[in-house]
């Protein structure tokens, strides 16, 4: 089985999706039959997936109802922390297995605290109490103001997803804040085998904006670059990985226990119909990753992916080549990947706005 390889190649098969259906249900789309027998041994969260899963469904409309008097803020949080309290129930078993590498569940802060460090860190901890389980993950934006927070959180013994990472400029600054966090951790004296993380590198939105770019220069040399650079990103990203994990200030740390951070591919859903759609996880898979997927993408997967091994650790000489090729071509994928992660940002926080008026809309019914 497709699923198993990719296991057995050291990825993570995690699911980018979670509702209340999916929690209880028992048809092949629930996460009970996806851990049985896709393979799913995590699952991710975000703002938007919220926002479609609750104001999508009757399901929550009864307990919106009994909680009319409470705000949406609230009204919100208590939905969501107890979806992912029931998700993490699901997956203990497998954190149990896998000594708390695998069975997480992420669920993200507030998208609208992004760029407010201490609202970060005060909503990160609080979140943790909250669901109360120890395979939970506190996602947090990887904006310059979620550097710090993800210290603090690290070190405070929590486990944290860091999320929208698109350039490896930018992880390699979510790495150092993971290791500074790991580093205080052990100085509080709190036990640094039990903190996990892992840093979430978005794929497919790279494509989608460079071959925007290249397909606007429209020379033979910008045109044969379509569809190559946000693998390649990402290739280069789990090179950074590689050579960090290597380092004597890693090394440390690891001799007391610690996990290293895991790089995670996100956004995995390939949004050009050009494109094989099993790309983003058959052509990224390498030792100690995760990749989250949307049910489309798994679906996909397990039917027709084409399974070749470590597909990345090979790819990382022509990964630097094509990025010098994109230079040469004048495109800065410094200025997209910023452009990225402001939009970011901006759509969770749009989302989550949504889902706050819908089920204030509701509330005041």
């Amino acid at each position: 089985m497709i699923a198993h390889d990719i296991a057995q190649a050291g990825t993570s098969i995690w699911l980018d999706d979670l509702s209340r259906s999916k929690i209880s249900g028992t048809d092949s789309l629930s996460l009970p039959t996806r851990i049985k027998n896709s393979g799913v041994v995590g699952v991710t969260t975000n703002p938007s997936i919220f926002n479609s899963a609750i104001t999508g469904s009757v399901d929550y409309a009864s307990d919106i109802a009994a909680m009319k008097s409470q705000s949406p803020e609230e009204i919100v949080k208590k939905l969501t922390t107890d979806d992912v309290r029931q998700a993490c129930g699901l997956f203990s078993e497998i954190y149990a297995k896998t000594a708390g590498v695998d069975g997480r569940v992420s669920i993200e802060v507030d998208p609208r605290l992004a760029h407010e460090t201490q609202k970060t860190i005060n909503e990160g901890k609080e979140l943790w109490a909250l669901v109360n389980r120890p395979n939970l993950m506190i996602k947090v934006p990887a904006t310059l103001a979620g550097l710090p927070a993800i210290t603090e959180l690290i070190a405070s013994g929590i486990s944290v997803n860091v999320t929208l990472i698109f350039s490896c400029q930018r992880y390699e600054e979510v790495i150092d804040a993971f290791i500074a966090g790991v580093e205080e951790a052990t100085k509080r004296g709190n036990d640094v085998s039990q903190i996990h993380s892992v840093a979430s590198f978005f794929i497919s939105r790279i494509d989608t904006a460079v071959d925007q770019a290249l397909k606007k220069i429209n020379t033979p040399e910008s045109l044969a670059l379509l569809g190559q650079v946000a693998i390649a990103n990402a290739v280069l990203a789990y090179e950074l990985f590689l050579i960090k994990s290597a380092s004597a200030r890693w090394g440390k740390l690891k001799a007391a226990g610690a996990h290293m951070q895991r790089p995670l591919w996100a956004s995995t859903g390939v949004k050009d119909p050009a494109y094989d759609d099993t790309r983003y996880v058959m052509e990224l898979i390498a030792p100690h990753t995760v990749n989250t997927m949307p049910q489309s993408t798994l679906d996909a997967v397990l039917d027709h992916g084409k399974f070749h091994g470590n597909t990345i650790t090979p790819a990382i000489e022509k990964s630097h080549v094509v990025m010098a090729q994109l230079a040469k071509t004048g495109v800065s994928l410094t200025s997209i990947t910023d452009t990225l992660e402001v939009d970011g940002v901006a759509s969770f926080s749009k989302a989550w706005q949504a889902l706050l008026d819908d089920v204030d809309k509701v509330r005041s019914a």
